[in-house]
Protein backbone atom coordinates (compact mmCIF):
# COMPACT_ATOMS: atom_id res chain seq x y z
CA UNK A 1 0.00 0.00 0.00
CA UNK A 2 1.51 3.44 -0.68
CA UNK A 3 0.57 6.93 -0.93
CA UNK A 4 -0.52 6.46 -4.92
CA UNK A 5 -3.00 3.81 -3.50
CA UNK A 6 -4.27 6.06 -0.50
CA UNK A 7 -5.43 8.48 -2.65
CA UNK A 8 -7.12 6.67 -5.64
CA UNK A 9 -9.43 5.01 -2.94
CA UNK A 10 -10.24 7.90 -1.06
CA UNK A 11 -10.72 9.90 -4.27
CA UNK A 12 -8.66 12.35 -3.42
CA UNK A 13 -5.36 13.71 -4.88
CA UNK A 14 -1.88 12.77 -3.75
CA UNK A 15 -1.11 16.10 -2.48
CA UNK A 16 -4.71 16.00 -0.46
CA UNK A 17 -3.25 12.83 1.12
CA UNK A 18 0.14 14.99 1.83
CA UNK A 19 -1.43 17.79 3.64
CA UNK A 20 -3.66 15.04 6.27
CA UNK A 21 -0.19 13.65 7.20
CA UNK A 22 1.43 17.38 7.37
CA UNK A 23 -2.15 18.23 9.55
CA UNK A 24 -2.36 20.94 7.19
CA UNK A 25 -5.63 22.90 7.96
CA UNK A 26 -6.40 23.44 4.56
CA UNK A 27 -7.94 20.19 4.11
CA UNK A 28 -11.84 19.46 5.45
CA UNK A 29 -12.81 17.79 8.46
CA UNK A 30 -14.61 15.60 6.13
CA UNK A 31 -11.57 15.21 3.61
CA UNK A 32 -8.98 14.26 6.63
CA UNK A 33 -11.52 11.95 8.04
CA UNK A 34 -12.15 10.20 4.62
CA UNK A 35 -8.30 9.80 4.54
CA UNK A 36 -7.35 8.93 7.54
CA UNK A 37 -10.34 6.08 7.86
CA UNK A 38 -8.84 4.24 3.98
CA UNK A 39 -5.47 4.82 6.30
CA UNK A 40 -6.62 2.87 9.09
CA UNK A 41 -8.64 0.14 6.70
CA UNK A 42 -5.24 -0.99 5.12
CA UNK A 43 -2.90 -0.48 7.87
CA UNK A 44 -1.23 2.56 6.45
CA UNK A 45 2.49 2.87 7.37
CA UNK A 46 3.66 6.40 5.88
CA UNK A 47 7.59 6.47 5.18
CA UNK A 48 7.35 9.95 3.75
CA UNK A 49 5.40 12.72 4.05
CA UNK A 50 4.88 12.47 7.32
CA UNK A 51 5.90 15.70 8.93
CA UNK A 52 3.57 17.36 10.86
CA UNK A 53 1.88 14.32 12.78
CA UNK A 54 4.90 12.94 14.75
CA UNK A 55 5.25 9.88 12.57
CA UNK A 56 8.57 8.89 11.49
CA UNK A 57 10.60 10.57 8.94
CA UNK A 58 14.14 10.24 7.82
CA UNK A 59 15.06 14.25 7.15
CA UNK A 60 16.56 12.49 3.68
CA UNK A 61 16.55 12.95 0.18
CA UNK A 62 18.00 10.21 -2.18
CA UNK A 63 20.02 11.45 -5.46
CA UNK A 64 20.82 9.70 -8.27
CA UNK A 65 23.83 10.91 -10.23
CA UNK A 66 25.04 8.38 -13.42
CA UNK A 67 28.38 10.04 -13.53
CA UNK A 68 29.97 12.27 -10.93
CA UNK A 69 33.26 13.07 -12.97
CA UNK A 70 30.93 15.10 -15.27
CA UNK A 71 31.59 18.66 -14.69
CA UNK A 72 27.61 20.06 -15.12
CA UNK A 73 25.98 16.80 -12.91
CA UNK A 74 29.21 17.31 -10.19
CA UNK A 75 28.70 20.81 -9.90
CA UNK A 76 24.35 20.08 -9.98
CA UNK A 77 25.14 17.64 -7.56
CA UNK A 78 26.96 20.18 -5.22
CA UNK A 79 24.41 22.80 -5.48
CA UNK A 80 21.35 20.39 -4.58
CA UNK A 81 23.33 18.94 -1.57
CA UNK A 82 23.94 22.67 -0.36
CA UNK A 83 20.15 23.73 -0.74
CA UNK A 84 18.98 20.19 0.90
CA UNK A 85 21.36 21.12 3.82
CA UNK A 86 20.10 24.95 4.20
CA UNK A 87 16.33 23.32 4.74
CA UNK A 88 17.81 20.54 7.34
CA UNK A 89 18.14 17.66 4.91
CA UNK A 90 20.80 14.84 4.76
CA UNK A 91 20.90 13.33 1.29
CA UNK A 92 22.16 10.05 0.20
CA UNK A 93 23.96 9.73 -3.09
CA UNK A 94 24.29 7.12 -5.68
CA UNK A 95 26.54 7.06 -8.93
CA UNK A 96 24.82 5.01 -11.04
CA UNK A 97 26.51 4.41 -14.18
CA UNK A 98 24.38 5.11 -17.66
CA UNK A 99 22.91 1.25 -17.19
CA UNK A 100 19.56 0.98 -16.91
CA UNK A 101 19.30 -2.00 -14.48
CA UNK A 102 21.95 0.07 -12.08
CA UNK A 103 19.81 2.73 -12.17
CA UNK A 104 16.52 1.08 -10.60
CA UNK A 105 18.84 -0.91 -8.70
CA UNK A 106 20.34 2.22 -7.19
CA UNK A 107 16.85 3.55 -7.17
CA UNK A 108 15.14 0.79 -5.30
CA UNK A 109 18.17 0.57 -2.74
CA UNK A 110 17.16 4.31 -2.12
CA UNK A 111 13.80 3.70 -1.03
CA UNK A 112 14.34 0.57 1.42
CA UNK A 113 16.71 3.39 3.50
CA UNK A 114 12.74 5.37 3.55
CA UNK A 115 14.49 8.45 2.33
CA UNK A 116 11.39 11.27 2.05
CA UNK A 117 12.04 12.04 -1.67
CA UNK A 118 14.68 11.35 -5.05
CA UNK A 119 15.81 13.59 -7.22
CA UNK A 120 17.30 12.30 -10.32
CA UNK A 121 20.16 14.87 -11.91
CA UNK A 122 20.11 15.03 -15.35
CA UNK A 123 18.27 13.77 -18.23
CA UNK A 124 20.01 10.44 -18.58
CA UNK A 125 17.14 8.80 -16.45
CA UNK A 126 14.50 9.46 -18.72
CA UNK A 127 14.83 6.71 -21.37
CA UNK A 128 12.87 6.42 -24.63
CA UNK A 129 10.21 3.78 -24.14
CA UNK A 130 7.10 3.62 -21.41
CA UNK A 131 8.30 0.60 -19.96
CA UNK A 132 11.89 1.40 -19.65
CA UNK A 133 10.55 4.42 -17.27
CA UNK A 134 8.16 2.37 -15.13
CA UNK A 135 10.75 1.96 -12.56
CA UNK A 136 10.29 6.05 -12.54
CA UNK A 137 6.68 5.32 -11.92
CA UNK A 138 6.56 2.53 -9.19
CA UNK A 139 9.25 4.94 -7.31
CA UNK A 140 6.67 8.10 -7.00
CA UNK A 141 3.90 6.30 -5.83
CA UNK A 142 5.84 6.10 -2.43
CA UNK A 143 8.07 9.35 -2.72
CA UNK A 144 7.66 12.36 -4.90
CA UNK A 145 10.68 12.02 -7.75
CA UNK A 146 12.22 15.27 -8.63
CA UNK A 147 14.21 15.09 -12.35
CA UNK A 148 16.95 17.93 -13.51
CA UNK A 149 17.23 18.71 -16.52
CA UNK A 150 13.96 16.53 -17.88
CA UNK A 151 10.36 15.61 -17.81
CA UNK A 152 8.46 12.88 -17.51
CA UNK A 153 4.09 12.87 -17.49
CA UNK A 154 3.95 10.73 -14.08
CA UNK A 155 1.70 12.00 -11.06
CA UNK A 156 4.12 12.95 -8.03
CA UNK A 157 6.83 13.45 -10.60
CA UNK A 158 8.26 16.93 -11.31
CA UNK A 159 10.97 18.58 -14.30
CA UNK A 160 13.12 21.24 -13.84
CA UNK A 161 14.60 22.19 -17.03
CA UNK A 162 16.60 24.40 -19.12
CA UNK A 163 15.03 25.43 -22.51
CA UNK A 164 17.85 23.73 -24.07
CA UNK A 165 15.90 24.02 -27.71
CA UNK A 166 15.77 27.47 -27.40
CA UNK A 167 19.12 28.10 -26.10
CA UNK A 168 20.97 26.27 -29.26
CA UNK A 169 18.46 27.35 -31.40
CA UNK A 170 20.18 31.33 -30.47
CA UNK A 171 23.39 30.32 -30.26
CA UNK A 172 23.25 28.73 -34.20
CA UNK A 173 20.70 31.71 -35.28
CA UNK A 174 23.54 34.44 -33.71
CA UNK A 175 26.64 32.68 -35.26
CA UNK A 176 24.87 32.45 -38.61
CA UNK A 177 24.15 35.94 -38.38
CA UNK A 178 27.67 36.97 -37.72
CA UNK A 179 28.38 34.71 -41.08
CA UNK A 180 28.91 31.59 -40.24
CA UNK A 181 27.13 28.95 -42.70
CA UNK A 182 29.08 26.04 -42.76
CA UNK A 183 28.35 25.06 -39.07
CA UNK A 184 28.95 21.61 -37.62
CA UNK A 185 27.02 20.47 -34.58
CA UNK A 186 29.03 18.06 -32.29
CA UNK A 187 27.16 16.56 -29.36
CA UNK A 188 27.60 13.17 -27.10
CA UNK A 189 24.37 12.75 -25.45
CA UNK A 190 20.61 11.37 -26.85
CA UNK A 191 18.94 11.97 -24.15
CA UNK A 192 15.54 13.95 -23.52
CA UNK A 193 18.45 17.23 -23.14
CA UNK A 194 20.75 16.37 -26.04
CA UNK A 195 17.91 15.41 -28.29
CA UNK A 196 16.08 19.67 -27.53
CA UNK A 197 19.62 20.94 -27.99
CA UNK A 198 19.70 19.02 -31.68
CA UNK A 199 16.38 20.18 -32.38
CA UNK A 200 17.20 23.77 -31.63
CA UNK A 201 20.08 23.47 -34.17
CA UNK A 202 17.98 21.81 -36.83
CA UNK A 203 15.13 24.19 -36.24
CA UNK A 204 17.44 27.79 -36.69
CA UNK A 205 19.01 25.99 -40.04
CA UNK A 206 15.61 25.87 -41.25
CA UNK A 207 14.54 29.44 -40.23
CA UNK A 208 17.26 30.78 -42.49
CA UNK A 209 16.43 28.49 -45.44
CA UNK A 210 19.70 26.54 -44.42
CA UNK A 211 19.53 22.53 -45.27
CA UNK A 212 20.04 19.86 -42.07
CA UNK A 213 23.48 18.30 -43.79
CA UNK A 214 23.80 15.00 -42.22
CA UNK A 215 27.56 15.09 -41.72
CA UNK A 216 27.73 18.48 -40.02
CA UNK A 217 25.89 16.46 -37.27
CA UNK A 218 28.77 14.52 -34.95
CA UNK A 219 27.64 11.94 -32.63
CA UNK A 220 30.92 11.62 -30.37
CA UNK A 221 30.44 8.07 -28.68
CA UNK A 222 33.95 8.33 -26.66
CA UNK A 223 34.76 8.82 -23.13
CA UNK A 224 33.87 12.58 -21.94
CA UNK A 225 37.71 13.17 -20.77
CA UNK A 226 38.99 11.88 -23.93
CA UNK A 227 40.00 15.52 -25.40
CA UNK A 228 42.11 13.93 -28.24
CA UNK A 229 39.43 11.54 -29.28
CA UNK A 230 37.28 14.23 -29.34
CA UNK A 231 39.66 16.23 -31.74
CA UNK A 232 40.11 13.21 -33.61
CA UNK A 233 36.25 13.02 -34.48
CA UNK A 234 36.04 16.34 -36.06
CA UNK A 235 39.59 15.53 -37.56
CA UNK A 236 38.24 12.79 -39.24
CA UNK A 237 34.77 14.74 -40.34
CA UNK A 238 37.17 17.03 -42.15
CA UNK A 239 38.98 14.65 -43.95
CA UNK A 240 35.64 12.97 -45.21
CA UNK A 241 34.91 15.97 -47.12
CA UNK A 242 33.27 17.63 -44.14
CA UNK A 243 33.67 21.33 -44.85
CA UNK A 244 32.61 23.59 -41.88
CA UNK A 245 33.85 27.18 -39.90
CA UNK A 246 32.13 26.82 -37.01
CA UNK A 247 31.37 24.38 -34.16
CA UNK A 248 28.57 23.99 -31.68
CA UNK A 249 28.79 21.90 -28.81
CA UNK A 250 26.53 19.94 -25.99
CA UNK A 251 28.93 20.55 -23.80
CA UNK A 252 32.01 23.17 -22.86
CA UNK A 253 34.77 19.76 -23.01
CA UNK A 254 33.51 19.54 -26.68
CA UNK A 255 34.21 23.38 -27.51
CA UNK A 256 37.61 22.77 -25.89
CA UNK A 257 38.39 20.03 -28.47
CA UNK A 258 36.97 22.18 -31.59
CA UNK A 259 39.05 24.97 -30.41
CA UNK A 260 42.36 22.48 -30.30
CA UNK A 261 40.94 21.30 -33.85
CA UNK A 262 41.17 24.78 -35.30
CA UNK A 263 44.64 25.52 -33.35
CA UNK A 264 45.88 22.21 -35.32
CA UNK A 265 44.83 23.14 -38.24
CA UNK A 266 46.17 26.59 -38.49
CA UNK A 267 42.50 28.07 -38.41
CA UNK A 268 42.38 31.94 -36.70
CA UNK A 269 39.96 32.14 -34.33
CA UNK A 270 37.07 34.00 -34.52
CA UNK A 271 37.97 35.09 -37.66
CA UNK A 272 38.09 32.38 -39.32
CA UNK A 273 36.21 29.28 -37.26
CA UNK A 274 33.82 29.99 -34.44
CA UNK A 275 33.23 27.54 -31.42
CA UNK A 276 30.21 27.91 -29.07
CA UNK A 277 30.16 25.45 -26.05
CA UNK A 278 27.55 24.72 -23.51
CA UNK A 279 27.29 24.68 -19.59
CA UNK A 280 29.71 27.82 -19.21
CA UNK A 281 31.77 25.02 -16.70
CA UNK A 282 35.31 26.91 -15.92
CA UNK A 283 36.62 25.54 -18.68
CA UNK A 284 35.88 28.33 -20.78
CA UNK A 285 37.86 30.30 -19.32
CA UNK A 286 40.88 28.23 -19.25
CA UNK A 287 41.59 28.42 -23.10
CA UNK A 288 42.70 31.44 -25.07
CA UNK A 289 41.25 32.64 -26.58
CA UNK A 290 38.07 32.22 -23.83
CA UNK A 291 35.23 30.25 -25.46
CA UNK A 292 31.98 31.71 -26.01
CA UNK A 293 29.21 29.26 -24.06
CA UNK A 294 25.32 29.10 -23.00
CA UNK A 295 24.89 29.66 -19.34
CA UNK A 296 21.89 26.95 -18.14
CA UNK A 297 21.93 28.38 -14.89
CA UNK A 298 22.40 25.15 -12.98
CA UNK A 299 22.53 26.66 -9.77
CA UNK A 300 19.02 28.53 -10.60
CA UNK A 301 17.64 25.62 -11.46
CA UNK A 302 18.74 23.29 -8.55
CA UNK A 303 17.47 26.12 -6.16
CA UNK A 304 14.37 25.67 -8.01
CA UNK A 305 14.24 22.39 -7.81
CA UNK A 306 14.64 22.06 -4.10
CA UNK A 307 11.95 24.77 -3.03
CA UNK A 308 9.52 22.86 -4.92
CA UNK A 309 10.46 19.29 -3.62
CA UNK A 310 9.87 21.20 0.12
CA UNK A 311 6.85 22.73 -1.41
CA UNK A 312 5.55 19.19 -2.44
CA UNK A 313 6.83 17.75 1.36
CA UNK A 314 4.55 20.33 2.54
CA UNK A 315 1.54 19.16 1.07
CA UNK A 316 1.17 21.90 -1.67
CA UNK A 317 0.67 21.83 -5.18
CA UNK A 318 3.50 22.54 -7.82
CA UNK A 319 3.94 22.43 -11.34
CA UNK A 320 4.87 19.47 -13.11
CA UNK A 321 7.33 20.95 -15.19
CA UNK A 322 9.35 24.33 -14.64
CA UNK A 323 11.35 25.92 -17.35
CA UNK A 324 14.04 28.43 -17.27
CA UNK A 325 15.95 30.23 -19.74
CA UNK A 326 19.49 29.84 -20.60
CA UNK A 327 21.74 32.63 -21.65
CA UNK A 328 24.73 33.14 -24.02
CA UNK A 329 27.87 34.12 -22.34
CA UNK A 330 30.18 35.98 -25.44
CA UNK A 331 33.45 35.50 -25.13
CA UNK A 332 37.01 34.85 -27.63
CA UNK A 333 35.54 32.37 -29.61
CA UNK A 334 32.79 34.09 -31.83
CA UNK A 335 32.87 37.07 -33.72
CA UNK A 336 29.16 38.17 -32.61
Amino acid sequence: MTIYDISEKAGVSIATVSRVLNGSSSVSEKTRQKVLAVMEKYDYTPNAFARGLGLNTMNTIGILCPDSSDLYLAKAVYYIEQKLRDNHYDSLLCCTGYALENKQKCLNLLLSKKVDGIILVGSDFVNETFEENNYIREAAKDVPIMILNAVLDCPNVYGIVSDDYRSVYEATSALLSSGVKDILYFYNANTYSGKQKLSGYQAALKEYGLPVVPSLIQFYDGPHEDISAMIQALQDASKNGTAFHGVITSDDTLALAALKYAVQNNLKVPEDFSVIGYNNSFITVCCNPELTSIDNKPETLCGELIHMLMEVLSGNSVPSKTVFSGEIIKRGTTRF
